[in-house]
């Protein structure tokens, strides 16, 4: 492989760019994948012929999951500063991702009183508290708004990051490559290792355990923290687009399923790591688009909403499990997209964005080095990336608002 990361000096390290903007379009591919599988998967599309289509463009939808988590890792390491603190980081994660899962809490349990569905208290209480990927019993995990599953792992992940950064800020070069290298492998593991689990118990173990899961996302910090030495060594964003795409194809045709998940970590890394390298230098990206960018910003708040919609809807006209004839099927799928983006926008605009502004604490601003810049923009916002194409690295610029930059959700 090239080395697009940097062509400076090994001894130079890269700096981290202050907007990541293309990272935050990239959030809107991972929320699509997993609304598209699961349109797959709810049998929403009645015509043999329009099933089959989706049925095979989002066959590997489920591993959007995985692109959210290596997603995760990457950034949260990128736009980590050495003044921050563990609290202030923690405060920040649960401000970012707990009082919009509370409002879906609260509105798939109207849905359940609605259609009389019976609850268990303490899988509510486990799910409301992010506890319920630890619980391998069925109808914990899965459980409530189901999508929430994913939540309770990446809690997990922020618990152990700010614990680790010490080590990982310090650790060899090699020893970074060889995570990000062992990940694909320690994936293709588990499936023999999970004959070492009770039978019931294997789905949770390989797809829902968060230690198991944490291995995306440490392959995401791996990855970054080379890519902040400019140690980092992978195809430019057109090649690594190139190989995602004929690894999904490759995969979804004849690659067996067990495969799945170490092929498609390896293809989304190098998406990842390539697009942060566009934003860096200046490159072209089409991630980083106005409308992608947006796109990516509600997309965790579209990720929480689509499933608990589709079903309640198609519960309450009588459609669940029915699919629709011709093509009324993708008009279905169609509409459901769009409403789902609009209440993922009415999420985003008056709860997310509120609360992370009343729960997140303030930072002042540090004194301006001499000779240096004034300070960065968020990184999660959209705007023009610096530089200009062909530009060297640009210098660190600390991030001034800890709530907006680009987020694994």
């Amino acid at each position: 492989m090239t080395g697009t990361a940097t062509d400076a000096p090994a001894t130079r390290p890269a700096s981290p760019a202050s907007r990541l903007p293309s990272l935050t379009g990239l959030r809107w591919v991972a929320a699509l994948l997993v609304f598209g599988f699961h349109v797959a998967t709810m049998g929403i599309i009645a015509e043999p012929g329009h099933k089959a289509v989706v049925d095979w463009a989002f066959a590997l939808g489920l591993s959007g999951v995985q692109f959210f988590f290596i997603l995760s890792g990457f950034v949260l390491v990128w736009s980590a500063r050495p003044s921050d603190t563990r609290r202030a980081f923690w405060r920040r994660r649960v401000a970012k991702i707990w009082p919009s899962h509370v409002v879906l809490w609260v509105a798939a349990l109207a849905v359940a009183a609605w259609f009389a569905d019976p609850v268990d208290r303490g899988v509510a209480v486990e799910n409301l508290f992010l506890l319920q990927a630890w619980d391998p019993r069925p109808g914990y995990f899965y459980s409530i708004n189901t999508v929430s599953w994913s939540l309770s792992c990446e809690f997990f992940f922020y618990l152990c990051l700010p614990l680790a950064l010490p080590f990982i800020r310090r650790a060899r070069p090699w020893a970074l490559w060889a995570v990000v290298l062992a990940v694909p492998l320690l994936i293709l593991a588990l499936w023999p290792a999970q004959s070492l689990v009770p039978e019931e118990s294997r789905w949770w173990f390989t797809q829902v355990f968060p230690p198991v899961r944490s291995l995306e996302f440490w392959m995401g910090v791996a990855a970054a923290e080379l890519m902040r030495r400019g140690r980092w060594r992978g195809p430019s964003l057109p090649a690594a687009s190139l190989v995602f795409v004929a690894t999904w194809v490759l995969a979804a045709q004849w690659v067996r399923a067990e495969l799945w998940a170490a092929l498609l970590s390896v293809a989304y890394i190098l998406v990842i790591a390539a697009a942060a390298d566009a934003d860096v230098r200046g490159r072209r990206s089409p991630w980083r688009s106005r409308p992608m960018v947006w796109l990516g910003e509600v997309s965790f708040a579209f990720y929480l909403v689509h499933v608990l919609v589709m079903i309640s809807v198609l519960r309450f006209t009588g459609d669940w499990g029915v699919g629709f004839p011709g093509w009324w099927g993708l008009a279905v799928v169609l509409g459901f997209l769009l409403v789902n983006l609009a209440l993922a926008a009415l999420l985003h605009r008056f709860v997310e964005t509120p609360m992370m502004r009343l729960l997140t604490p303030r930072r002042t601003a540090r004194p301006t080095p001499r000779g240096g810049d004034d300070g960065g923009t968020d990184p999660g916002a959209s705007g023009p990336p610096p530089g200009k194409r062909g530009d060297a690295v640009p210098r660190p610029r600390p991030a001034d608002h800890p709530a907006a930059y680009v987020d694994s959700r």
